[in-house]
């Protein structure tokens, strides 16, 4: 190895800075994808946050220190047109996913929501990262977002576990073909989002009681866990191609929710 490769590879030592970057948060403008994209900021970059809600600054503060793209990540064309009107980036994370209990049953009358869910989750976040590429910065990162369910699945949620898997998958294969771009996965556990709206007050209070009470951590998960390990990936140049839960231990017990 040359003298100049050792000093090429000591300069890419790991740091929580990310001054003067530049970070695409694609789902980025709520839950855990705000969550993403406030601490990036953070750390420095400029972050763009993109996902099919158009939001004012004005009716949500909380998005003013980012730049906003409206974005559909099912349709190939708005992701590619997108992409171009971006321009260049170091860092593309892709929380965006279907709308809650779109996926259907395994069952069902016909596989509309098994499709829908697949080109929106597995397919859209393929289409980003692939007009992604192109401009993002040879070391910089992709990171995709995934769940629990990917790795123990449950009752009614097969169409989720296996696209999760197939993008877990897809991660794997593009670290090998991209290098050095990197490519990870999040897996979150119980992140305390508006997600668990869909259940009553009272069954959204039992939930949080049963983590609370049995998951290691002892704690509910918050979308600043998730940043944390986002910045993680995005500024240590020796993690690729990996899963990293964020979990506080989900998956180390049984529970139901």
């Amino acid at each position: 190895m040359t003298t100049a490769q050792n000093e090429l590879e000591r300069s890419q030592s790991p740091s929580y800075d990310l001054t003067g970057k530049r970070v695409v948060v694609v789902g980025g403008k709520t839950g855990i994808g705000l969550g993403i994209a406030q601490a990036a900021h953070a750390a420095g970059a400029s972050v763009t946050v993109a996902s099919r809600r158009s939001d004012s600054a004005a009716d949500h503060p909380e998005l003013a220190p980012f730049e906003q793209l409206v974005l559909d990540i099912s349709d190939e064309d708005d992701v590619r047109a997108s992409f171009d009107a971006i321009g260049n980036l170091d860092h593309l994370l892709v929380a965006a996913g279907p709308t809650d209990g779109s996926w259907g049953a395994f069952m069902d009358e016909d596989m509309r929501g098994a499709r829908s869910y697949g080109n929106s989750k597995f397919l859209g976040s393929w289409a980003c990262a692939r007009y992604a590429v192109p401009k993002l910065s040879s070391n910089g990162s992709i990171t995709f977002m995934t769940g629990g369910i990917a790795a123990r699945s449950k009752i009614g949620m097969t169409s989720v576990t296996s696209t999760f898997a197939a993008v877990e998958a897809l991660a794997r294969s593009l670290a090998l073909e991209l290098g050095p771009i990197r490519v990870n996965v999040i897996r979150p556990g119980f992140i305390d989002t508006d997600l668990w709206n869909f259940l009553s007050a009272t069954d959204a209070a039992d939930v949080r009681e049963k983590v609370r009470a049995n998951f290691p951590a002892r704690r509910i998960g918050q979308p600043a866990d998730v940043g944390h390990a986002a910045v993680f990936l995005m500024t240590n140049p020796y993690v690729t191609g990996t899963v990293l839960e964020v979990s506080g231990g989900e998956q180390l017990v049984d529970w139901q929710f």
